[in-house]
Order: C-alpha cells, then sequence, then structure tokens
C-alpha cells in the first residue's frame, strides 16, 4: 500500500474512481468507436485539406486520446478510501486554514484531488505550487512557494483537520 504522503498517489472517494472509471471505459471502448465512425464519414465527403469536419473529428479524437491517457494515469495512482491522516500536519484529504504572511487573509480549503472537486468548499491539489509547498508541514509552519508571475508568497497553517464532508 502506497504512503499517504506519496506525491503519485490519487486519494480518490469510492463515487469519484467509480465516476472516472466509467467516464474512461466509456471514451476507450464505444467512445474510441463513435469518433473512427465520425472521422470516416468526414474522409469520405473528400479532399482532406479543406475538409472541417475531417479536422474538427481528428482534433476531438486527439482531446479524447489525452483525457483517456490522463484517466489511465488517475485510476492506476489512486487509492480508494481515506488516506491516513495526522491532525495537524497538512497532507492529502485535510482541510487546511492558512494566512498570507503581511496580510490578515486566511484561506480554508480541501487539499484533495481536483477529481474531488464536487466537494462543498475551494479544492486545492497537493500538486499545485501552494499544495506542494504546505503537504506535510505542522499547525504554526510557514512556506513559501513561487506565483505564477514569480514572485514568492509565504503561507503560515493555521490548521489542519480531516475532511468531514458536508
Amino acid at each position: 500500500m502506497a504512503d499517504s504522503r506519496d506525491e503519485n498517489v490519487t486519494w480518490l472517494t469510492q463515487e469519484a474512481y467509480d465516476r472516472l472509471k466509467a467516464e474512461y471505459e466509456y471514451l476507450s471502448g464505444p467512445g474510441r468507436v463513435d469518433i473512427a465512425k465520425k472521422i470516416e464519414a468526414a474522409r469520405e465527403e473528400g479532399d482532406l485539406r479543406e475538409n472541417g469536419g475531417y479536422h474538427a473529428a481528428k482534433d476531438e479524437q486527439g482531446k479524447m486520446e489525452a483525457r483517456i491517457f490522463h484517466l489511465r494515469q488517475i485510476l492506476d495512482n489512486a487509492q480508494v478510501g481515506e488516506a491516513p491522516k495526522a491532525e495537524g500536519v497538512v497532507g492529502p484529504g485535510m482541510t487546511v486554514t492558512i494566512r498570507f504572511v503581511g496580510d490578515d487573509d486566511e484561506v480554508t480549503f480541501l487539499l484533495a484531488s481536483r477529481e474531488e472537486s464536487g466537494a462543498p468548499i475551494d479544492v486545492y491539489s497537493p500538486k499545485s505550487p501552494l499544495g506542494a509547498a504546505i503537504n506535510g508541514k505542522k499547525i504554526g509552519e510557514k512556506a513559501t512557494y513561487a506565483l505564477p508571475n514569480g514572485r514568492q508568497n509565504t503561507v503560515e497553517i493555521l490548521e489542519a483537520v480531516p475532511y468531514i464532508g458536508n
């Protein structure tokens, strides 16, 4: 069994796992057949250089294959259930409250896979710059991470408790 801090593990609820598995099975089976039929029908319309339907179908096929690959990676690395949690330590499956250093603003969010986006609070990925910086930190510790503009931002961990849902 994988360690809860393993960055390759994606912790999913049974519901999220089942939903992703069903999507994967559809796309890699009937979805592939449907797109192949669209491509063939468009190919029969003639000159491929000026055939918008053909190019649109090929583009759709590329996006679908990328989604199939992504889903396969998630499912291959998924652990179903709850990540082992230690209250006071930031990790996947924890509700985390942080304060931006130099500011009084506090933010509370669930640190989890984006595939858990059905949560009633904001979800931050453990693989995001902020998520990676705070993962494993304890209450009272600070973490610095890079913003998209290249600047550094520092946060202080105020709370880390197991997510209990609604």
